[in-house]
């Protein structure tokens, strides 16, 4: 098993972490077709169109063809949040990495690195919400490259996060992740993130009724941690 380093991004590493993102996020295309697939609306095209192209058109090719077109749509709309985020991500914070997170004492983004190449991502902003009466911090793109997973480089990226916001003063910190993302759930709670409620964030998550999901980790003070 090759050693890991976690470090500072530096702009050599953007190629990487812009794979990272864009391989992380199709990862979860074929999991949200086989849940829409399962959706009581879904199976009501798939059944009852082609029957009904059938008893008005008499045609077994044309309910196929129906079928194959719908199938088609199903997996285009699937991909379609996943899309959606990168696209998102590397017009807004992924556009200039450094000057998003590295401009700013508060905010960091850091990788993994193992044998001279990038394989971990995670990034961290404080949120920007003039009603918060405390500091807080929110965890982005936490990624691992799919041939370096169960090695504890995610724990490891989320554990640099919790100790950047204990040593910058954060008092909690959140992160939004999905329903489709089981073990990244898991991951956070596992850890002591607890869920805060979920939402759909877009119109193309609601089509797939795949909802974002909102964590929180509560920081000790700094007085409870000086006793």
């Amino acid at each position: 098993m090759a050693p890991y380093l976690i470090r500072k991004y530096q702009e050599s590493d953007r190629k990487w972490v812009v794979r990272l993102l864009s391989q992380g996020m199709a990862e979860h295309i074929p999991a949200t077709f086989r849940h829409v697939l399962k959706l009581p609306r879904t199976l009501v095209l798939l059944l009852g169109g082609p029957l009904a192209l059938l008893l008005v058109s008499g045609s077994w090719l044309l309910a196929l063809m129906f079928s194959f077109a719908l199938l088609l749509v199903l997996w285009f709309l699937a991909g379609r949040p996943w899309k959606e985020y990168v696209d998102m991500a590397l017009r807004t914070d992924m556009a200039d990495i450094t000057k998003s997170y590295l401009s700013e004492p508060g905010s960091c983004f850091w990788v993994a690195e193992s044998e001279k190449r990038v394989v971990g991502t995670v990034g961290a902003l404080p949120v920007d919400d003039p009603t918060l009466q405390e500091k807080w911090l929110q965890l982005f793109h936490l990624s691992v490259a799919s041939d370096h997973r169960r090695r504890g480089i995610a724990k490891t990226l989320v554990r640099t996060v919790l100790q950047f916001a204990r040593d910058q003063g954060y008092s909690e910190v959140v992160l939004d992740t999905s329903t489709m993302q089981l073990s990244a759930q898991a991951l956070y709670q596992g850890m002591g993130f607890q869920k805060m409620g979920q939402c759909f964030r877009t119109l193309s998550e609601r089509l797939v009724d795949v909802h974002e999901v909102h964590f929180i980790y509560h920081l000790p003070s700094a007085q409870a941690g000086g006793r």
